[in-house]
């Protein structure tokens, strides 16, 4: 019976697709890489590359090269022992081949080859091959040169011997498949920021990075290893060198804009039932903490069970010593977890032989004997060094005790907050002017700049989805100021309430009220700056409405363009400057007489010339005539004040018209650098960036 309807259904044996050698990889290479965007176009520059890395771990390699080529290409090369060439015994087929072309065949496996390594499963090199329209491996095993290119993850021709050499040594060439990765676009910051950081976690190993996409085809292909070492490549390259390990890390990089409670770092690095543990700490003036987890030299972003065991010994370690030297009296209650880690910057680097990561993406490690092997060193290494250093351990004392002190503080302030929202029934006269709707998946929360803007986003709204918070002036920076005293800001107390969410421990996602929360802001310095200080309270105290897609930014007109009955708003110079030539075109075009004519007007200067974009200097305010084309007026807005309400709900609320940016979040640790670079209180970072990134600003009103 149950044959039959599946002859009827059509559903049979023929239906089973079974996928060989590579197909599985590119039939979902979300499996294996996590993205087809541009995260997964990295992923594969990481995976070659922790190839190479696994070398230099083995203490087989001391040199590993990165080059970005023309047409999107990227070359990895390392002095390394080479890939076997050699034929293998089961497969009947050169070793190369084997790891270039099978799933799950590596060296990995049989730790006589490598003791720890960050790739486990064996698909690193054969999924980027899979992946990649064109790869090319030459692997230098003295003294022969052996080389295989593919396409497309198949072979084109055999290994084959191609030259001789006294080195040793892999190098990987591939180029992302445009039919796997729609957008490929190699990101120059990024592969920086990960391989400095690589460097750091390895003494003795230099990692170069050259940029060669500029260089024609034919020299970028002769530029090698050797002309590193040689210091024959000048454009565009970084040579990461350290020796100190993760003590330079946290000194030199991590805690370079910080003021450092201690000045000498924690740092152990020991073996424990094969599992090598290292971990540096130290405490600064920030309120933000940074731990920084590693397994095999990956990076775990979402920590795992080494973090979890470096945060059970640091937290009993601390609250021990507090008690024993009387930092704590009887009747203070223990340090918890978020007073210990307020301020720290640590890094926790566990090197193990079998790392169970979860994904391939390996964003966290689940290995319960990393946790066992932490707390086992920590809790040994911790007191001891804070008996060994007594001034140091006054420093962080001082730091933990006054967060413990502002926590129950900001507790305090919490329970106040939350008490005023639920007696007031969320209503908050003459700030919030809600909306009728309760749906808040429909619901908008506008936050507007001023009473102004707020008087004519309040008139042209639409009540019944659309809410609106008016801000008195610019709210508190919140980067560097604790819970209690940022819900000490009236502004920030009738926000939080708004939301519905609560804060800190009691942040509850599921009782946001409004699904869409739009900052919207004058389009001046003012303006940016509020923007940016909202920005970092959602980021610092709210990141889950980030993280969620609820948070979204107005964009609204610069200027209003009206040519007779013809009224157009322009949101940037270059639309605005594009629609004034076309009418200065259809003049000329009406007017041959306005040939070469300069007329001036009050404030205005305008040149009128055939094939000539027109030039104008604007007087703030009031709209004004331009001269040479009858009839063209331009108003530029310098606040949403200036609107008046039906202005304001077509360009800018009107959700069939309006412009809106998504605030996303790729990468949080980056993100993290560029509020504290912003917000904090060093000037000269903040100087640095302003002047690196000027010439990127656009419509700057000063």
């Amino acid at each position: 019976m149950v044959e039959k309807d599946a002859k009827k259904s059509g559903y049979t044996a023929a239906d089973i697709d079974v996928l060989e050698g590579l197909e599985p990889v590119r039939k979902r290479p979300g499996m294996y890489i996590g993205s087809t965007g541009v995260e997964g176009v990295h992923h594969l520059l990481w995976e070659i590359f922790d190839n190479s890395y696994d070398e230099a771990l083995a203490g087989h390699a001391k040199n590993i090269s990165v080059a970005l080529l023309p047409e999107n290409k990227v070359r990895i090369e390392d002095d390394g022992r080479g890939i076997p060439t050699d034929i293998h015994p089961k497969i009947k087929k050169s070793a190369l081949e084997v790891a270039a072309t099978m799933l799950h065949a590596g060296g990995k496996f049989d730790h006589s080859a490598y003791k720890v390594s960050g790739g486990l499963h064996g698909v690193g090199l054969s999924v980027v091959n899979a992946l990649s329209s064109w790869m090319k491996v030459e692997v230098n095993r003295k003294p022969d040169v052996f080389s295989q290119e593919y396409k497309r993850g198949k072979p084109l021709a055999a290994v084959k011997k191609v030259g001789k050499t006294n080195k040793t040594g892999t190098t990987v060439t591939f180029q992302p498949d445009s039919e796997i990765f729609k957008e490929i676009d190699w990101q120059w910051d990024k592969i920086i920021t990960h391989l400095r950081q690589q460097a750091y976690l390895i003494k003795g190993v230099k990692i170069n990075v050259v940029d060669e996409r500029n260089v024609s085809v034919g020299t970028a292909d002769k530029i090698g290893l050797g002309d590193f070492k040689r210091g024959n490549v000048g454009i565009g390259t970084h040579t990461f060198y350290f020796e100190g390990g993760v003590v330079s890390y946290i000194k030199y990089f991590l805690n370079r804009k910080e003021e450092a409670k201690h000045p000498n770092i924690f740092y152990v690095s020991k073996e424990l039932e094969d599992l090598e543990v290292e971990v540096g700490f130290q405490y600064t003036d920030d309120i933000q903490g940074k731990e920084m987890g590693f397994a095999n030299n990956i990076h775990t972003l979402e920590g795992g069970m080494h973090i979890t065991g470096f945060r059970s010994a640091i937290t009993r370690a601390l609250n021990d010593y507090a008690r024993k030297n009387g930092f704590l009296k009887e009747k203070d209650e223990n340090l918890t977890g978020d007073d210990i880690r307020e301020g720290l910057t640590a890094v926790v680097s566990v090197k193990l032989r079998e790392p169970q990561f979860e994904g391939q993406t390996k964003a966290k490690l689940g290995n319960p004997e990393a946790r066992t092997a932490v707390e086992g060193v920590l809790n040994v290494e911790i007191p001891d060094w804070l008996e060994r250093n007594p001034s140091d351990a006054r420093g962080m004392l001082e730091k933990v005790i006054l967060a413990s002190k502002a926590r129950i503080a900001a507790k305090a302030a919490r329970e106040t907050v939350i008490r005023k929202g639920a007696m007031e029934g969320f209503t908050l006269p003459g700030k919030l002017a809600d909306c009728t709707s309760r749906d808040p998946i429909e619901s908008e929360l506008m936050i507007v700049e001023g009473p102004s803007a707020g008087g004519s986003a309040k008139s042209g709204r639409n009540r019944r989805f659309q809410a609106i918070m008016p801000l008195k002036g610019k709210i508190l920076n919140v980067e560097k100021a604790r819970l209690d005293k940022m819900l000490a800001s009236e502004e920030i107390k009738s926000l939080v309430i708004a939301l519905g969410t609560a804060i800190a421990e009691e942040f509850d996602v599921t009782h946001l009220r409004y699904h869409k929360i739009i900052i919207m802001t004058d389009a001046d310095v003012d303006g940016a700056h509020i923007r940016t200080l909202l920005l970092t309270l959602f980021f610092r105290y709210f990141r889950e409405l980030i993280d969620k897609g609820h948070i979204y930014i107005a964009q609204p007109p610069l200027y209003r363009l009206q040519k007779g009955s013809e009224v157009r708003y322009m949101y940037d110079d270059k639309a605005k400057d594009q629609l004034l030539k076309q009418w200065m075109d259809l003049a000329v075009e009406k007017d041959k007489t306005t040939k070469n004519k300069k007329e001036n007007k009050g404030e205005w200067s305008v040149e009128s010339v055939e094939g000539k974009e027109a030039e104008v200097v604007e007087a703030d305010g009031e709209a004004q005539t331009l001269a040479g084309v009858k009839g063209v007026s331009i108003q530029r807005y310098k606040g949403l004040g200036e609107m008046n309400p039906e202005q304001l709900w077509e360009t800018t609320m009107n959700p069939e018209n309006r412009v809106l940016l998504q605030v996303t979040m790729k990468d949080a640790e980056l993100a993290d650098e560029v509020f504290d670079t912003l917000m904090g209180s060093e000037v000269l970072p903040r100087k640095k960036f302003i002047q690196t990134h000027a010439k990127s600003v656009r419509n700057l009103d000063i």
